[in-house]
């Protein structure tokens, strides 16, 4: 169904802003009006879903911190046995920017109504994901809204936890590799060709590595808009092929090939698939389900066959260890935890074991290379410098010994 955005009155004249789903503007009329809301503009949101596909979801994927401090906030004051609609007229006060401000607004004000808090979240997946949601539909349905609350705050500390490791690991490699780059176009571009000019007036016959960054110099001073105009083409062309299945294949193959990189990047998706599917299979979700969610926020293809192949073994009443062995993104060694977890009903806590045993091992895979990658980019970016000085260096040398 489409949706609109609103701008009405509430009770005691406050006007506020939202969007609701509905399947025509009478109808979305007739919704806020339930609510006790007075419309007075409603309007189709144009293609929003779309839209949020580029900067807009960009810039909430920025805010991921504004969701987890949302998630604990209410787990405590539903802890405290304060009411839905009373601990979400809280967090409107606590939002920490006017477009969330009108996203809990609105999802107050439809629980209000009686709707279901998990039915109101899920029109907002910009936000809060399919994991999110699923478990608070358990939640609610179980009475225990405030404890899955808390578990899906711990759920996203801890993959936030994760990611932030990654990226600061990055930080300094990236900053020395943008640092580096700079520095070669700037003396391939600048300082060489000044140096060369002068002694090409002098009829010196230049040396072949000389001639090669010259050329080079040349290209990127004349020809830059075409250098920028290939890299732009040839990202662009890249993203849309990852974009389809078979990309898709060959980016999660090659990237789990890698010599290096390829058994950090399958412990990061065997962890995050094990702890996912614990928390969902802890907070009361069935198999079948969890695995349904997990095969939608695995984000990797090889991974998501192999865990929809086990939800159709589940299905059959067969067991989800040996499609996730046949996949070789889990090692056997953890396939076979996963079916002695599975024949000993005690699944959800070998998966949490799992992922913590494979979070550890990431952490310090990730300190090594770090420290390996550091040093081997100083040593390359200090090789191009170095032949850029030898290249302008050389013609010097050869000149002040008087061989032209």
């Amino acid at each position: 169904m489409p949706r609109y955005s609103y701008i009405a009155l509430a009770a005691g004249g406050k006007t506020i802003k939202g969007t609701v789903t509905a399947e025509s503007p009478y109808s979305a009329r007739k919704q806020l009006r339930a609510r006790g809301i007075h419309a007075t503009d409603v309007s189709q949101a144009a293609a929003e879903s779309e839209v949020k596909s580029g900067f807009m979801s960009m810039l909430v994927r920025t805010k991921k911190s504004h969701i987890i401090e949302f998630t604990k906030q209410m787990s405590i004051l539903l802890n405290s046995e304060i009411k839905l609609t009373d601990a979400l007229s809280v967090m409107i006060e606590q939002a920490p920017d006017a477009r969330f401000k009108n996203v809990i607004t609105d999802i107050r004000d439809r629980v209000v109504t009686g709707e279901a808090f998990a039915e109101a979240l899920g029109d907002y997946t910009e936000y809060f994901d399919v994991i999110y949601i699923s478990m608070i539909k358990v939640g609610e349905a179980t009475g225990s809204l405030a404890k899955t609350m808390e578990t899906i705050s711990n759920f996203m500390e801890k993959r936030r936890r994760i990611e932030s490791k990654i990226m600061t690991a990055m930080i300094y490699p990236a900053c020395i590799v943008t640092v580096g780059f700079g520095a070669i176009i700037f003396l391939t571009t600048y300082v060489l060709p000044k140096i060369i000019v002068q002694l090409q007036k002098a009829k010196m016959k230049l040396p072949l590595i000389t001639e090669i960054f010259m050329g080079v110099s040349n290209f990127i001073i004349h020809y830059w808009y075409a250098l920028i105009i290939c890299v732009v083409v040839i990202v662009w062309l890249v993203k849309r092929f990852l974009k389809t299945e078979k990309g898709a294949y060959l980016r999660d193959k090659t990237l789990l090939s890698l010599p290096i990189f390829g058994p950090l990047i399958k412990q990061t998706v065997v962890s995050r698939f094990a702890s996912t599917l614990s928390t969902l299979l802890g907070s009361g979700l069935s198999m079948a389900e969890s695995l349904k969610v997990v095969a939608e926020v695995t984000g990797n293809v090889i991974m998501v066959d192999a865990v929809k192949k086990a939800r159709d073994r589940i299905l059959s009443g067969a067991d989800i260890a040996t499609p996730l062995r046949e996949s070789g993104v889990i090692s056997p060694a953890i396939a076979h935890m996963v079916s002695v977890g599975e024949r000993s009903g005690e699944l959800t806590k070998m998966l949490l074991n799992i992922s913590e045993n494979l979070e550890s091992s990431s952490d310090i895979v990730i300190d090594r290379l770090s420290a390996a990658i550091e040093p081997l980019i100083i040593v390359v970016m200090a090789f191009f410098v170095g032949m850029i000085a030898l290249a302008a260096l050389l013609p010097i040398l050869r000149f002040s010994a008087g061989n032209f």
